[in-house]
């Protein structure tokens, strides 16, 4: 099975589960991608932490004020970044500042150079060139990255709006993997690049409706090395690749563990049990009905009713229409 249709496949599973309609699932989704995130650029603080401090304000023991200042920004900056997703915003030069500046408010510094100065923090574009690491190639002169941040914003809005209207996933994925490549290759700022290829890469996800991608931090040596990949064979044939397989790996673990947390219920799923007999008989009646008003019936939390319904959609009992909140269900 091709990678792109294994992805697939586990998407229609984890939609059919039901996972992002849990309790809470966004806003630590959201913790995850930022924890991830910023560990790839050497945060420690992990995803526990994040959520105290985020949702408690009580700092971790141990951990530096930089770190902990970088995962606040970076929540800021996700924030605002879902809401232009939600308004459908096309992307600007000055966008893309404006969450840089969000990305680097409490760690940014001001640079004083003989080209003139800058604020990271403010989200100035870089006035001076930068190196992919030690020994690493140079990134584009300076000079040329206002003309080709505005040429990528120009041709990302295009791409958007013609694929805004379609069905096709998967190109949908590849567009946000191609702005995530080409934005960190432009290399934009003195610092946060990464962080923010990663955010506009998800704010596309999240625009289109697609769980968004996090590159976990144990995967950034393979991450880095696609990146070098892509760059050095100049194709996004690597960079592709590897995100196509990655998201693959993290949707799996991910529905794998949700269904560990179901064992309970899942056992309850006898022949002795008389609720998919109750669920059926209410759909013949009732035509079509959605997962809140069979929680109600059966007395059950959502996340409980949707495994029996699971289960009978796997048994070809029942059929499901639309998709996440609107979702339905009647008799096969």
């Amino acid at each position: 099975m091709k990678q792109d249709e294994k992805l697939l496949r586990l998407l229609e599973e984890h939609h059919s589960l039901g996972i992002a309609e849990q309790i809470d699932y966004q806003k630590f989704y959201l913790y995850s991608l930022i924890t991830h995130s910023t560990a790839i650029e050497g945060s420690t603080v992990t995803e526990v932490e994040n959520q105290l401090l985020f949702d408690e304000g009580i700092t971790a023991k141990g951990r530096t004020l930089q770190e902990q200042m970088m995962n606040l920004d970076l929540k800021a900056a996700y924030e605002q970044s879902m809401q232009l997703a939600r308004l459908h915003a096309d992307f600007s030069v000055e966008m893309l500042k404006s969450l840089s500046a969000l990305v680097m408010k409490n760690t940014g510094a001001m640079y004083n150079t003989a080209q003139g100065s800058f604020d990271a923090s403010k989200g100035d574009l870089r006035l001076v060139g930068v190196t992919a690491g030690t020994g690493g190639r140079s990134y584009m002169n300076y000079q040329k990255v206002p003309g080709k941040l505005a040429e990528f914003c120009e041709q990302l809005n295009r791409n958007r709006h013609q694929l805004m209207g379609s069905e096709d996933m998967i190109a949908k994925y590849l567009l946000s993997f191609d702005a995530h490549y080409q934005l960190v290759t432009i290399h934009p700022w003195v610092d946060g690049n990464g962080r923010m290829s990663r955010l506009v890469m998800n704010q596309l996800q999240y625009e289109f409706g697609l769980v968004p991608v996090k590159i976990i931090k144990e995967d950034k040596a393979e991450y880095i090395q696609a990146l070098i990949d892509s760059r050095e064979q100049e194709s996004l044939a690597p960079f592709r690749a590897f995100m196509l397989e990655e998201h693959t790996r993290n949707i799996s673990k991910e529905i794998e563990e949700y269904k560990k947390t179901q064992e309970d219920t899942d056992d309850k799923l006898t022949s002795t049990d008389d609720k998919p007999t109750i669920i059926l008989a209410y759909l013949k009646e009732k035509g079509q009905c959605k997962t809140s008003e069979l929680s109600e019936l059966l007395g059950l939390k959502p996340t409980q009713t949707k495994a029996y319904l699971y289960k009978l959609l796997q048994e070809g009992k029942i059929v499901a229409h639309g998709a996440n909140k609107n979702r339905t269900y009647s008799l096969a």
